[in-house]
């Protein structure tokens, strides 16, 4: 009786801790994407440091004040030599996927998101010269016909938010396969990430985003007929995003790796879904049914993952790993994207 209580509230933990990661992560985009366009705060890259100043002082005050996670310690050298050239490409993520809200719907961007996977699979075969299973490119196959069936049937295409959303999908898998080498020996979590990262970030975007957007804010401000009111939204909008950090730890000790892959991608319908019924963008029979293709199609990437991960090496092949977080050498590397520290803001 005691075991079979035990076993409920597990379950019942990693429902709601899935519910909490949707409720977040939805909400930051919804919040971003009403920020660009009912707020006409049309500024990527002061969004995107608002995010990353919130995000420092939410990691700040997680670790040093609260005390609610362990700080993990890095070498001052490392800092500079591993984490800075990290932080400067989740810079470039993060605002990438800002711009590309900022001209594409919502429904659009999260399924060119889901294009990550392949971008990964094929830079990690270019770069490295990795091997794959046949399995594995197999299933890419309906990633990429999802993406190229929804980009040709968007209503709203824009080409300069569809390059910024593609160019992110190449950020986000440069930035998983620097990990692996640069952050070789840390174990982070999404806290102690953010808590290194975030400050560079700030400091790298800056500068840019004050001389790019300095005068349009200011002239904004003059015009907008509620100022204040907006810009408390937009600063909600980086404590949104710190915590969506925190339910992204919560979430990696209640869930297993299947069950994260498929929460994921229903997360990514359930962004489609509020995102049409709140701004209401035109989607297309044809648009919807590549939604779906593509997301099928990283639920089954995220499976043959997976399975593969758990199979015994087969004699004369390049072996992988038993999980995808201990490789044992570059060759027996499995696709690091779709990582339980994927959706980091």
């Amino acid at each position: 009786m005691e075991e079979s209580f035990v076993f409920q509230w597990s379950d019942i933990r990693s429902l709601l801790s899935i519910l909490q990661w949707w409720a977040f992560n939805v909400t930051v985009i919804i919040v971003n994407k009403w920020i660009f366009q009912k707020l006409d705060f049309k500024f990527p890259l002061s969004v995107s440091s608002v995010h990353f100043i919130c995000s420092a002082i939410g990691g700040y005050v997680v670790i040093k004040v609260l005390k609610l996670k362990p700080l993990i310690t890095v070498d001052p050298e490392d800092r500079w030599r591993r984490i800075f050239p990290m932080s400067f490409v989740f810079c470039i993520n993060i605002v990438l996927g800002n711009v590309s809200l900022r001209y594409i719907p919502v429904s659009f961007m999260q399924t060119i998101k889901s294009f990550t996977p392949a971008t990964t699979v094929v830079l990690q075969w270019l770069v490295w010269r990795k091997y794959f299973d046949w399995r594995i490119w197999a299933s890419l196959v309906p990633i990429v016909g999802g993406i190229l069936l929804t980009s040709v049937t968007e209503l709203s295409f824009n080409m300069f938010g569809f390059c910024a959303a593609l160019f992110g999908c190449l950020a986000t898998s440069t930035k998983t396969i620097l990990a692996e080498s640069l952050l070789h020996g840390y174990k982070f979590d999404s806290i102690n990430t953010v808590y290194y990262m975030a400050p560079f970030a700030t400091m790298i975007l800056a500068l840019p985003a004050l001389l790019l957007e300095g005068n349009g804010i200011l002239e904004w401000f003059s015009t907008h007929p509620y100022p204040w009111s907006a810009l408390i939204i937009i600063f909600s909008s980086g404590v949104l995003a710190f915590c969506l950090n925190f339910s992204i730890f919560y979430v990696i000790h209640s869930t297993t790796a299947v069950t994260f892959n498929v929460a994921g991608n229903l997360k990514v319908a359930v962004a489609v879904l509020v995102s049409w019924l709140i701004f209401r963008n035109p989607i297309s029979y044809l648009n919807s049914v590549g939604c779906a293709v593509t997301l099928v199609g990283c639920t089954f990437y995220g499976y043959v993952r997976h399975m593969l991960s758990q199979q015994p090496p087969v004699p004369g092949t390049p072996r992988t790993p038993r999980t995808p977080r201990t490789p044992r050498s570059k060759m027996e590397l499995l696709p690091l994207v779709n990582d339980k520290l994927e959706d980091k803001v």
